[in-house]
């Protein structure tokens, strides 16, 4: 069946995660992602293993649906072959270092030349341009500078850690040129941040730290569960009075559904504490899934508190088949995590990532012309 993104060929010169986990969305639409790593891997690769020396599960979960390619591209020749992929493509994406793109001579105004078609997208902490342009980033420190960890974690403890290209490419199909894209981690936290800004119009004061609590309703918190372990909780979140009835009435207390001090959820803050004592008193008596499928059977917002393992093998998760099982050459079978934008008509089938340099010939030689002679003589240079 043909897919969303079909002859679209995206070059993926990222690494680590935000880069990755974006041409991993171009992949799973259909787009021909060519993963290009130096010959000794991307950082991510390996750096991050539980086993020395074997692709990281980090890798694995960032990089399925590509194609896997080895290339120098700090040699001249390795330079060379990367400029002719460029005439190849539609789309190129990178999140290097602050200027590195451009030490390479490989910068959006050189690759532009090559083919104007070019949608060049980078990924950056901050942007290429503003004070913080050379400052380097992950997304623990996207989080910082955009404000987050001062919105997360405790009232009175420390701050906690918490597609362009796509409208590039159908504008191009308007204009017949490229662009370059651009994505700055910290300016992607702030949107994502938007309504949390909303204290500082309305007192003039930083947003506070709420813990899991909300200062404009109740109940909306996280109550502990039946055995009692480090994950056993469920979330609830009453925003009508027909849900806080809902609630009170299977907590055995139906008389609070028409006390006209709980009428309202805002109303109800300031009776927080004894609201949560009362959830919490009958949420104790029955596991979190218990929890989840009487509250949420009765229309009252909730959520069990998954860990990770319980994500992985959850039977909705798998009935969707957003959790779908691959093998790996090395590491055996595993749970994947599939796409979770769902197209009626270009459904994603999810394939492992590639072994490092796994497709050098299929690439190299569908792409270039290399016979076998060429990727020998290549290896032994050092190219890939």
């Amino acid at each position: 069946m043909p897919k969303a993104l079909d002859g679209i060929r995206v070059l993926d010169l990222t690494q680590y995660e935000a880069g990755p986990s974006c041409t991993q969305m171009l992949a799973w639409l259909g787009a021909d992602v060519i993963k290009i790593e130096a010959p000794g891997g991307e950082p991510g690769r390996t750096a991050l293993s539980d086993k020395r020396g074997e692709d990281a599960w980090f890798f694995l979960l960032l990089n399925s649906n590509k194609k896997g390619v080895t290339l120098n591209l700090k040699a001249p020749r390795g330079r060379a072959m990367f400029e002719d992929l460029v005439k190849t493509a539609d789309v190129v994406v990178e999140n290097m270092g602050p200027g590195a793109m451009e030490r390479l001579g490989l910068g959006y105004e050189s690759l532009k030349k090559l083919n104007p078609r070019i949608i060049a997208a980078s990924v950056k902490g901050f942007g290429s341009t503003g004070p913080y342009a050379d400052y380097k980033s992950f997304e623990w420190i996207a989080q910082a500078m955009a404000g987050a960890m001062s919105m997360t974690g405790s009232p009175d403890g420390p701050p906690t850690k918490a597609i362009g290209g796509l409208a590039a490419i159908v504008q191009r199909h308007a204009t017949g040129v490229g662009q370059q894209v651009e994505v700055a981690q910290q300016e992607a936290v702030v949107n994502l941040l938007r309504i949390h800004l909303r204290e500082s119009y309305t007192t003039g004061k930083p947003a506070p730290r709420q813990g899991n609590r909300s200062a404009a309703a109740a109940p909306s918190n996280i109550y502990r569960c039946r055995p009692g372990g480090s994950n056993d909780y469920v979330f609830v979140h009453c925003a009508t009075a027909e849900m806080w009835k809902s609630l009170v009435t299977i907590l055995g207390r139906p008389e609070l559904a028409d006390d006209p001090r709980y009428a309202d959820r805002r109303d109800r803050v300031q009776f927080i504490d004894e609201i949560d004592a009362m959830i919490e008193t009958w949420t104790e008596k029955h596991t979190k899934h218990e929890a989840l499928e009487i509250l949420a059977g009765a229309g009252i917002p909730c959520g069990a508190v998954l860990d990770s393992n319980e994500v992985l093998a959850d039977p909705h998760m798998k009935a969707r088949g957003m959790i779908t099982e691959l093998e790996h050459p090395r590491r055996g079978k595993y749970p994947m995590p599939a796409n979770p934008v769902r197209m009626s008509a270009s459904p994603t089938e999810v394939v492992r990532a590639p072994l490092l340099g796994e497709h050098n010939a299929e690439i190299y030689g569908r792409l270039l012309g290399y016979g076998d002679k060429d990727l020998e003589q290549l290896r032994k240079d050092g190219v890939i």
